[in-house]
């Protein structure tokens, strides 16, 4: 076999990419992934989930030294931001992770290659690179080349005045006033990073809620948290148009529902309506490969596109834009094309936004549920009832657990409150092994800890729990 034909490309080197590549070399394939940064990783770990997690934590560090700590009997003198230093890290937490990729790659054998792929046909791939085009075959070849992010019309993102997300990771100064359009989970933990380190922060968002794909209750909760913390909502309420100068930005919104326009005088625009595919200039069409008019790529139940030997993952398919998706699908593929009998439970994928408090849902919505006429118990359990969230001082937000009410069968659960994020894990292992609500109900939880609120909210749904 020649050094330019491989078992398998992968296009992409994004958390669906690079897991698929490690599993597929694991499972004896001949594996190349192909990525057009110098850097291993994707927009997750490069412009996206890691450097935004660094942020937001070295944020709730500030927020908590300079305004929480005397609660605790910590007395400190005057609490000064250096954000050179607060950017150097989350740079530092970045390069090490890209890096380890590069270290997973050489230990299990994937052949890495930078540059822009493009398909050519079925099982051939062209990859430009420092002004030469290279061709490589491969038997199968998965694209996954991840998303980006959505233009909003009438906003032109320059990253200096009117930035994305990527630009909103770099400021070299704290705004005085900084607008977020889009109330969706980048936004809101984008908004959260800036407010805590000392900018007003105004979300303009088209809808009439915040994180609308979650909970209703949970982004009833959330709406009213963050706003106790300081920033500033307009819903119901649509961008026409920016204009920038050097120093500021004017952004020109009117009632989604219409009515008189304003300017929002402001110093930075974040632009933050969500992403797309990014399906362009890779050659599918050319290809045959189906697509929408959104450019989401059609797959079958096997990751397969209409094309015999092209495959696609992640956010470029349908479903939720999450890396952990992405994960999960890039290894049933590959081990599919290995042999093996594989399955994903899309009903038991979490999602989180790491504001804090963090909100993390797993399963149905309640209003999924009545759209779709299921009947359905509730259990909710308040953190201001749990022992461990009043002893860290951190007690908002609530549990909730939704069962159906024939079997039990949890459907759904919704947690608004200190860290849960983590929480989720455990309710996204009960609905996989298809768990009630009494199963959790029983399943001794240790004291005292945040979870007992999983186990508390778990016994509400028969109307009985302990400490409330």
């Amino acid at each position: 076999m020649s050094d330019s034909h491989f078992d398998l490309i992968i296009i992409g080197a994004g958390p669906g990419g690079y897991v698929a590549a490690i599993r597929a070399a694991q499972l004896g394939l001949k594996t190349a992934c192909i990525e057009k940064r110098g850097t291993l990783g994707g927009t997750c770990l490069n412009v996206g989930c890691i450097p935004s997690k660094a942020l937001l934590h070295s944020s709730e560090k500030f927020e908590e030294t300079r305004d929480h700590l005397a609660e605790h009997g910590v007395k400190v003198g005057k609490v000064e931001l250096d954000l050179d230093t607060l950017m150097a890290r989350k740079d530092k937490v970045v390069d090490g992770l890209t890096k380890g990729i590069a270290g997973l790659f050489k230990k299990n054998k994937v052949t890495s290659i930078t540059g822009s792929a493009r398909i050519a046909r079925a099982g051939e791939v062209v990859v430009s690179a420092d002004g030469k085009d290279t061709s490589y075959t491969a038997d199968n070849i998965l694209i996954a080349t991840g998303s980006e992010v959505a233009p909003l019309p009438g906003v032109e993102i320059d990253e200096d005045r009117i930035v994305s997300s990527t630009g909103a990771l770099s400021l070299d100064k704290v705004p005085k006033h900084l607008v977020v359009v889009g109330g969706g989970y980048i936004g809101l933990e984008m908004g959260s990073v800036w407010r805590r380190l000392g900018s007003k922060v105004t979300v303009v968002e088209f809808l009439d809620a915040i994180v609308p794909n979650m909970d209703g209750e949970v982004g009833k909760a959330m709406h009213k948290t963050l706003a106790k913390q300081g920033m500033e909502f307009k819903l119901g309420t649509k961008v026409t148009g920016a204009k920038s100068t050097k120093t500021k930005v004017a952004l020109t919104v009117e009632p989604a529902a219409g009515g008189d326009a304003e300017t929002i005088d402001c110093d930075i625009v974040l632009v933050s309506i969500g992403r797309v595919p990014f399906t362009a200039n890779l050659g599918l069409a050319e290809a045959g490969v189906e697509m929408d008019g959104r450019g989401v790529i059609q797959v079958d139940g096997n990751f397969k596109t209409n094309v015999d030997g092209i495959y696609a993952i992640g956010d470029v398919i349908p479903g939720p834009m999450l890396a952990h998706k992405a994960e999960e699908e890039g290894i049933a593929c590959v081990e599919r094309l290995a042999g093996q009998a594989t399955h994903i439970n899309y009903d038991a994928i979490p999602s989180v936004v790491y504001t804090w408090p963090e909100a993390a849902s797993v399963g149905k919505t309640e209003e999924q549920l009545k759209d779709a006429g299921i009947a359905y118990n509730k259990g909710n359990f308040p953190f201001m009832a749990n022992s461990r969230a009043r002893a860290n001082g951190d007690a908002e937000g609530f549990v909730k657990i939704l069962a159906d009410a024939a079997t039990d069968e949890v459907l759904g659960v919704h947690i608004i409150g200190p860290d849960a994020g983590t929480m989720i894990a455990e309710l996204a292992l009960a609905m996989e092994f298809g768990a009630s609500s009494e199963d959790i109900a029983r399943t001794c939880h240790a004291h005292p800890t945040l979870n007992e609120a999983v186990k508390e909210a778990a016994l509400a749904v028969e109307g009985a729990p302990i400490h409330m």
